[in-house]
């Protein structure tokens, strides 16, 4: 089979990570996959920020932890050491959807290299408070910024998950 479809066919969410820290260059080409997702009119809409330092990775983990309303010690990215976080530019019509091929494509990037990954949500309401702004200032980003997911990254502590099978009724062919 072709690798590309065996990568789609194969992905698994991992929820368990080691906590050594992936190889830079590995990271880098997990972004540059993303990077080059499709995006609506060639926008590019989508930005990344790969957080590696681990302040930052635990400061959003807890502010990811409190707006799922987990208890304290509850870790929503699973032990990851690396978080790729993707804001898409509010201003393009088409960002949620150019920030979600982005993600899309950084997760079978990362299947691709021998590493797990995992959506998490609630970026939206990190970014959108005064904490996740304060953030991306701090960061000296500025603009109208949504939060789509953080791309969780790390060498998977385990085998991957069994498939779930496929719900049936889900193509329609028209011919």
């Amino acid at each position: 089979m072709n690798t590309t479809l065996d990568d789609i066919l194969t992905r698994r969410s991992i929820r368990k990570f080691k906590q050594e820290l992936p190889d830079r260059k590995a990271l880098e080409k997990i972004i540059e996959a993303g990077l080059y997702a499709a995006s609506g009119h060639g926008m590019q809409s989508s930005m990344i920020i790969a957080v590696t330092d681990k302040v930052l990775r635990d400061r959003l983990m807890e502010m990811n932890r409190r707006i799922g309303g987990w208890q304290e010690g509850f870790d929503p990215f699973y032990g990851a050491p690396a978080v790729l976080v993707v804001l898409s530019n509010r201003e393009s019509p088409n960002h949620v959807y150019d920030g979600s091929l982005t993600m899309g494509n950084m997760m079978l990037a990362a299947h691709a290299l021998g590493l797990g990954s995992c959506w998490i949500n609630r970026a939206l309401q990190e970014f959108d408070s005064d904490e996740g702004k304060a953030i991306l200032r701090d960061l000296g980003i500025e603009g109208d910024w949504e939060g789509i997911g953080h791309c969780i990254v790390g060498y998977p502590d385990g085998d991957a998950p069994a498939p779930k099978p496929r719900a049936e009724g889900r193509v329609y062919w028209v011919e």
